[in-house]
């Protein structure tokens, strides 16, 4: 087969390497091997010669002699064309293949075809393109040798040769069997890993960073986890390098301190500058605040905002700022660009501001920090585009009940909220939409507002088509009572007295959302309330939330509700569905195909 054919069948099939190719399992098999026996109610292939036929109308009755078998057998066809009267003619001798029945006693097959080529079992792809063009695809390319070179091991290479060319390998493996399945699963997180590396684009730094964090460190006025250590050293061993400019994402639990590990990061790039992007001004000035309250001294601060700037951007050793950074014509060179919740950007406006710093050839090094916790397994493939650090113990145990209620707790609930808004905490209810909705059973924040601001003072509204919400929940933040909001709440600005959240029409969203919503409470180990509210009845999903704590558990229970996977885009999370792989539950068969993926050059198509 010329390459450019396999190149044109490669793209009609949306398959990029020989493994995508070989995974590309048969759906069915036909039995074209000779029979010795007819058996009703089965497909049977038999050696015939036609002893008579006779003509129906648009019908045609054969009778067939089965020399091998030693007796006849009565062909019907029910759609009869020309092809059939032409070769089926008395004493013409035929490989004839189809369903078998009895009648009365008598033997029949309905439709039978004259085959050409038998004796074998033959794979039915099912795909888009011909079943003769993928099958000498797979003769041409599914060989011993290639998938060997792949860096495939005996079984993995038998048991798919098996699946492509039973008859050569003493016929169809159990598809149901524990080997195979495993075999499947292997293969195809292993090509998935493989494929991730291929992404992955490496260029030299700047500059080396090797400002030490330690001082910086052990001057601050509270203990940094293991974790914050282990991802500051990480980072550290990063900056270090020039061959490689850094590029490690860092994903951190709700209040697992991020923010301690960016200014590390700042500290260790010094007088070299380092920007850092947030996704909002709230969220910038927090930053910016905790970087004059913590940093040394002599570490310049800057701050940039669609609205305001303050310190001098163009000579400050530290920028914070929003995506208005996006937008200035001077901004001088770094050697290192941060992004905080980079989810919340595109990858264009991330690549943007990394392209802007740059010098020639030679990038920034680039950290990612997210607060959205991802599975272990995703973590793993993850880091074959970038490197990754999990940052999932809190500085202090949080002390919040997460509970599911619905109608007939509501009362109970309103008594919660007066008890805790005597104690002078703050209430969050975030409502699944701004205005009144017939698809939806539940009340907008429009409808509810009435209710909220009728019977208590200091309510506080807003969502995310609010222009003015940065400035509504600053003013909340300081005298409000109750905020009702949508998920606009979910990342964002750190509300201390918060103690209480209730989610209306929980059910709607995913766990990741609603682990990010809880986060919102219990920031300062006060004792906290997340209400899960819903007209749905018991929720086996919503119950086993609220008894995980852990953000990367969540995510892992996120993951097997909706059986997501794929980033190859560079993000977190996107929509290929694995076939075999189990992203949420096989974890042992990732870090098998991830040794063997670290061991083997990448493979080419």
């Amino acid at each position: 087969m010329e390459e450019s054919e396999v190149r044109r069948l490669f793209g009609k099939l949306k398959i990029r390497t020989l493994l995508d190719l070989a995974l590309i399992i048969p759906s069915s098999y036909e039995d074209t091997r000779l029979s010795s026996g007819i058996e009703g109610g089965k497909i049977q292939t038999f050696e015939a010669v036609v002893k008579n036929v006779e003509n129906r109308g648009s019908q045609m009755r054969v009778g067939f002699d089965l020399p091998g078998v030693g007796c006849s057998i009565t062909g019907f066809f029910f759609r009869v064309t020309p092809y059939h009267r032409r070769i089926f003619r008395p004493g013409s001798r035929h490989v004839i293949h189809g369903g078998v029945r009895f009648y009365k006693g008598w033997a029949q097959i309905v439709q039978p075809r004259s085959l050409r080529n038998y004796g074998e079992l033959v794979p039915r792809y099912g795909t888009s393109v011909k079943e003769s063009e993928i099958r000498l695809l797979m003769k041409n390319c599914i060989t011993e040798k290639a998938l060997f070179s792949e860096g495939l091991e005996s079984l993995e290479v038998q048991t798919l040769l098996r699946l492509h060319f039973p008859w050569r390998f003493g016929g169809i493996p159990d598809m149901d069997s524990e080997e195979v399945k495993d075999v499947l699963k292997f293969v195809e997180a292993y090509n998935h890993l493989r494929k991730l590396r291929l992404k992955r684009s490496d260029y030299p730094a700047v500059k080396s960073l090797e400002n030490p964090p330690d001082s910086f460190i052990g001057g601050l006025p509270f203990e940094l986890t293991g974790d914050q250590h282990s991802a500051i050293e990480e980072i550290r061993r990063d900056l270090s390098r020039v061959d490689r400019a850094a590029r490690r994402m860092i994903i951190g639990d709700v209040g697992s301190g991020k923010t301690m590990v960016i200014l590390a990061a700042a500290v260790i790039a010094g007088e070299n500058r380092a920007f850092l992007m947030a996704p909002t001004s709230i969220l910038a000035r927090q930053l910016y605040e905790e970087a004059k309250r913590h940093l040394p001294a002599d570490l310049t601060v800057a701050l940039v905002t669609r609205k305001s700037c303050e310190g001098d951007y163009r000579s400050a050793d530290f920028v914070i700022g929003t995506h208005a950074l996006l937008y200035l014509k001077d901004l001088p060179p770094a050697a290192l660009v941060m992004v905080d919740e980079q989810h919340r950007f595109g990858t264009g406006q991330r690549a943007l501001l990394e392209a802007m710093v740059s010098a020639g050839e030679r990038r920034p090094h680039y950290l990612q920090f997210s607060a959205t916790p991802i599975p272990r397994t995703q973590a793993m493939m993850q880091s074959e585009l970038v490197d990754v650090s999990l940052i999932a113990k809190t500085p202090f145990e949080r002390n919040v009940r997460s509970l599911v209620i619905g109608r007939d707790d509501f009362p109970d609930l309103l008594k919660h909220i007066e008890k805790e808004m005597e104690k002078g905490h703050q209430i969050l209810i975030v409502y699944p939409l701004v205005e009144e909705s017939g698809q939806i059973p539940y009340q907008s924040i429009e409808e509810a507002r009435r209710f909220w601001e009728k019977r208590y003072e200091g309510v506080y509204v807003t969502h995310g088509r609010d222009r003015n919400k940065e400035e509504i929940l600053l003013e909340f933040r300081q005298k409000g009572r109750i905020l009702l909001a949508t998920t606009v709440i979910e990342v964002g600005i750190s509300l201390p007295y918060l103690t209480t959240i209730v989610v209306v029409g929980a059910e709607r969203l995913g766990l990741a959302t609603l682990h990010q919503l809880r986060g919102r409470v219990g920031r300062n180990g006060l004792e906290s309330r997340c209400y899960l509210y819903t007209h749905a009845g018991k929720s086996e999903r919503l119950e086993r939330f609220c008894r995980t704590a852990s953000g990367f558990e969540i995510a892992r229970l996120d993951l097997e509700y909706r059986n997501s996977g794929d980033i190859l885009d560079g993000t977190v999370q996107s929509g290929q569905k694995f076939r075999w792989f189990d992203p949420a539950g096989d974890e042992t068969v990732l870090i098998r195909a991830r040794e063997r993926a670290h061991n083997v050059s990448p493979g080419r198509k």
